[in-house]
């Protein structure tokens, strides 16, 4: 059995074991970085894979559709999603359905961003948040409460009717800026101590 020759010669095999040093040598002149953590926060690339979020439309409405996409596309079986059938007096999200318990085990969670990718709605989005130690495994379980997004400023509480002459795709294709004077009015008369009314302002178009 023939051996075949080294192509690095005898000066390249001399110095073949030392390369590996090279990035620890390099590493002995670069100014020391310490991160002051948890007294100050790390800091993390944009696009940070952390904790689960759905999102909400302009005028509050949720964006998830309950299509179950995301619990399909997870290699960890992560997710759990059961939809459920909007009404007239119980409208949650434009379309026929909406995601009546959405889970995200973080036990099992490998974070790997599939889920996102197979959100036809662009209804779940991964924060920055990546503090999610607990001292039991049954908290690391998020039911939906914990993971739907805040109201934001001049939003409207679900549930509440879609914007007046909109459908669906209106939603999706980003046409519709906030709440509408009739959406705020059938809040008022059905809800009427719901706390986003405090906050809750009309858009200039009440219908599309």
């Amino acid at each position: 059995m023939k051996y075949e020759k080294d192509p690095k010669g005898p000066i390249g095999q001399f110095f073949a074991p030392w390369a590996g040093f090279g990035v620890t040598i390099s590493s002995f002149f670069r100014p020391t970085v310490t991160e002051q953590y948890p007294f100050e926060g790390p800091y993390l690339q944009p696009r940070f894979h952390g904790r689960h979020q759905l999102n909400r439309y302009a005028d509050g409405l949720e964006k998830c559709i309950g299509c179950e996409l995301c619990a399909w596309a997870c290699p960890a079986d992560a997710i759990l999603v059961e939809a459920a059938v909007n009404t007239p007096e119980a409208q949650y999200s434009p379309g026929e359905r909406y995601g009546r318990v959405y889970q995200v085990n973080y036990l099992r969670c490998i974070f790997c961003g599939f889920c996102i990718e197979a959100c036809p709605t662009r209804a779940l989005t991964m924060t920055n948040d990546f503090e999610l130690a607990e001292q039991h495994r049954d908290r690391l379980i998020y039911e939906k409460d914990q993971i739907l997004a805040p109201l934001a400023e001049g939003m409207l509480a679900a549930p509440h009717p879609m914007v007046e002459g909109a459908a669906d795709t209106d939603y999706y294709l980003g046409k519709v800026e906030g709440p509408t004077k009739a959406q705020i009015a059938w809040v008022q008369a059905h809800r009427p101590d719901d706390p986003s009314l405090s906050s809750a302002y009309p858009t200039k178009e009440d219908t599309l």
